[in-house]
């Protein structure tokens, strides 16, 4: 890891944060949701149509719910993601998902309550974990970059799984989350092109 961090430009955790939708836990976590599986313009689309529906901002959990199903739909989302944010919205309002008290649990309460949300798995939970609450110590084991980039540092000869990334990791224990943003920041800089040197053209005969 020392190796990796070397290698790689400095990284600025305040500064990645701050590129990151920081917000209410409940919209962060709305906006998750209809991000799933499509395109950052296509989920701003569908965000922005919800949220002209409120005045410019998102639904509370209750607001949600008393949409008519077919209306969420009617702004560009899924069958699936209307049931996914109901679901939400339903594990909020009878208290199994502590929404406004997350800050005062540890991570793995975290987690467990987030992902017994429909639609809401390890991944997002560790991301929220890591951006919204800024918590020191997380690796998202799950995300594809982070493994894609383990697997350059070790010279693995495979793409290790989320739990072999995660006995990997058990080492950069307490500061996860900085060796995280170099895990991402290694991959982008090796994802980035080397530029081809130019051939001298030919000298012209006269």
């Amino acid at each position: 890891m020392a190796r990796m961090i070397d290698a790689t430009e400095p990284v600025d955790p305040g500064e990645w944060r701050r590129a990151r939708p920081v917000g209410d836990p409940f919209s962060v976590l709305v906006y998750s949701i209809i991000g799933q599986q499509i395109s950052g313009f296509a989920a701003r689309a569908i965000a922005g149509r919800l949220q002209d529906r409120f005045g410019g901002r998102l639904p509370s959990p209750a607001e949600l719910l008393a949409m008519d199903p077919a209306d969420l739909k009617s702004v560009g989302l899924s069958r699936m993601k209307v049931e996914y944010l109901r679901s939400l919205a339903e594990h909020i309002i009878s208290g199994e998902l502590q929404i406004d008290h997350l800050e005062k649990l540890s991570d793995d309460q975290i987690r467990t309550q987030i992902t017994a949300s429909r639609g809401l798995g390890r991944w997002t939970a560790d991301m929220f974990l890591l951006i919204n609450l800024d918590r020191p110590d997380i690796l998202p084991i799950g995300d594809l970059g982070i493994r894609s980039a383990v697997q350059r540092l070790y010279r693995l000869d495979h793409l290790p799984t989320p739990g072999e990334v995660d006995a990997i990791g058990e080492k950069w224990q307490p500061n996860r989350s900085l060796a995280s943003l170099y895990l991402w920041a290694s991959a982008r800089q090796a994802a980035k092109p080397v530029p081809t040197p130019s051939r001298p053209r030919p000298s012209k005969r006269r």
